[in-house]
């Protein structure tokens, strides 16, 4: 076991696929863990033929949907329909510690893999299920994406305006909180096994992480009865400091919702003067005279541009962001020596690793590039049989 790759030593089978799935055991493969992903013949997993912008990646088998969490780990192909695939997939489970799967609930029973018979044949193993509504209930066995459960938890309804209607997220999100749900439970389920010897099912729900990723939007309905309202780039906070403000170039977030905000907001305005208007002295004035109050913010923020307002802001201790495209992010200072983004030496391709370092660790990264369809089978089988 290493401090940097505690997970080193497990065995993962990654019996996945398109997003959520492939990202649990991706996350896992970064920490350490070896990852087999076990894939159909001839086409293997879909999200190897869609996603992305690169049409040519896509159609070679190697889409950048794919890459993205393919790194690292060891591809198998096996058709799981007949004796001898489902019997190399059982001398798999024998030999791993995790398995990964995001199929329906029949899909697995009818393969002979239900939760239920994996836990007597396989008694240590850490089985972890990611579906998009969970085992129970009358959806357990509708299949799902990410968009649908964002129509579904209610995070659609809860985005953009009243003007636009229910707007997706701009990025699959419902899809990599599951991933980093379901890997914060297998690490919980491998903890425990440590101290009893045995393995555990994890029943990962799409829908119910969406309304984790809204705890407490959750929590104010449940108590207020108010159902949230689109509000566009206001924050939750409803603080009148708070929301995206138009510069003289360029849109910035800010976050002023503490009176110490306040001030230093004032402050770095050179707007004192608001510290002693009976409007704006006082958070319960403020929040009478929000639109006067955003006015004058308004006013301000557009003499400069938000590339000076924020080094500005940000030093008069401000929350203050200025929006940014993906390019500007991934060319800032900040994302660059935290070194986020890998590239593989051998490919050229660079994905994004883990949100956090261990043990100081520079960055938790794929030892070699995503694999092509059951291009790692000979050796996996060799492995079986008891090589290296």
């Amino acid at each position: 076991m290493s401090a940097t790759h505690p997970f080193t030593g497990l065995v993962v089978i990654d019996f996945t696929h398109v997003l959520a799935g492939p990202a649990c055991s991706h996350y896992l493969g970064l920490l350490g863990a070896k990852v087999i992903k076990v894939e159909t013949p001839h086409k293997g997993d879909a999200i190897r033929h869609r996603g992305g912008t690169d049409s040519e990646g896509a159609a070679s088998g190697m889409s950048t949907s794919y890459l993205t969490q393919g790194g690292g780990k060891s591809s198998i192909t096996l058709d799981l329909e007949t004796e001898a695939g489902a019997a190399t997939f059982h001398r798999l489970l024998a030999k791993a510690d995790i398995l990964v799967e995001n199929h329906i609930p029949q899909t697995m029973k009818r393969l002979g893999l239900d939760e239920t018979s994996l836990a007597v044949r396989h008694p240590h193993l850490v089985h972890c299920a990611m579906t998009g509504y969970g085992r129970g209930g009358p959806q357990e066995n509708t299949p799902a994406y990410d968009v649908n459960i964002q129509a579904a938890c209610g995070l659609m309804e809860a985005t953009g305006t009243t003007e636009s209607g229910p707007i997706r997220a701009g990025a699959p999100v419902l899809d990599y909180a599951t991933a980093l749900a379901a890997s914060f439970a297998i690490s919980a389920a491998l903890f425990e096994r440590a101290a009893s010897g045995r393995g555990s099912f994890i029943d990962v729900s799409m829908l119910e992480t969406g309304l984790c990723l809204m705890s407490s939007t959750v929590t104010d309905y449940l108590k207020t009865g108010n159902e949230p309202q689109r509000r566009g780039n206001l924050a939750n906070s409803r603080s009148p400091g708070a929301g995206s403000f138009a510069c003289s170039e360029g849109v910035i977030s800010l976050g002023v919702n503490e009176e110490s905000q306040f001030h230093n907001l004032a402050g770095a305005l050179d707007r004192e003067d608001w510290l002693t208007d009976p409007r704006f002295a006082e958070r319960a004035a403020r929040k009478a005279h929000a639109g006067e109050l955003v006015a004058e913010i308004e006013a301000e923020l557009a003499r400069r541009p938000a590339t000076e307002w924020e080094a500005v802001l940000q030093q008069a201790g401000v929350p203050a962001a200025r929006i940014r495209t993906l390019r500007e992010c991934l060319a800032s200072d900040q994302v660059r020596q935290r070194r986020f983004i890998h590239t593989d030496p051998a490919s050229g391709v660079a994905t994004p690793t883990l949100p956090f370092r261990i043990a100081g660790a520079a960055s938790h990264a794929p030892g070699k590039p995503a694999p092509r369809l059951g291009e790692d089978t000979a050796e996996i089988m060799a492995w079986l049989e008891g090589g290296s």
